[in-house]
């Protein structure tokens, strides 16, 4: 893989310890570089501004300057720049301002390697992620300030089919495709199949859309 080909990726966290070891992590994967790592929001803003990476992977709480304000200053700085937040907050509060804010996805540190990495990709391609557990507080919480209507979604729902309709609820549950699969008694491949159709027709990049249109429309 040519340097050109990297996803550039700028580690923001003041926990020095889990900070290297993200860095240590992406470094074993030649798919990334890491172009720098910050303890502080502030710096954070500022790297972000000078390298301009593809992602930067966010802590929430730091002193000074927090991951929910550095957010907002890099989306508004450089919208070209992806922000993931990484973070052990489970808080919905959180999880809807950094995202109100500007930031591609919401992650907790309990994450599993794989799916940090698969993450990545995903959030460098410009689609949203945000952790299994933290799918259904979303839902409740656009519930709760009655902003579902944001996510503008036109289809007929009879182009969805039984089985579309089926794994569509446990997505707005926030179950894994692991889970789908296990419940559904179905190979992973064919549940992520049916992901990618019901994406298609709903016009949509990602769980998070899908999940609040399952509440919109009865499927949750």
């Amino acid at each position: 893989m040519t340097m050109e080909n990297k996803i550039r990726v700028l580690i923001v966290d003041d926990h020095v310890l889990f900070s290297r070891g993200i860095k240590s992590l992406l470094q074993r994967h030649p798919e990334f570089e890491v172009v720098d790592d910050v303890s502080d929001g502030l710096d954070g803003v500022k790297r972000a501004q000078t390298l301009r990476p593809d992602v930067v992977l966010l802590d929430l709480h730091m002193k000074g300057v927090s991951g929910r304000d550095a957010v907002r200053f890099i989306s508004e700085s450089v919208p070209e720049t992806h922000v993931l937040m990484l973070t052990v907050s489970e808080d919905t509060e959180d999880l809807l301002d950094c995202l109100k804010n500007g930031a591609s996805g919401y992650l907790v540190k309990n994450i599993e390697t794989e799916a940090l990495v698969d993450a990545l990709h995903r959030v460098a391609r410009g689609e949203s992620v945000i952790s299994p557990q933290m799918t259904t507080k979303l839902v409740q919480g656009f519930r709760a300030q009655g902003q579902s209507e944001s996510v503008a979604v036109v289809v007929e729902p009879e182009r969805l089919s039984p089985r579309e309709k089926e794994i569509l609820g446990k997505l707005a549950r926030g179950d894994t495709n692991k889970e789908i699969a296990r419940s559904l008694e179905l190979a992973e491949s064919t549940v992520k199949i049916h992901i990618q159709n019901i994406f298609k027709k709903l016009h949509i990049s990602s769980r998070v859309q899908a999940a609040l249109y399952a509440v919109e429309h009865g499927y949750a």
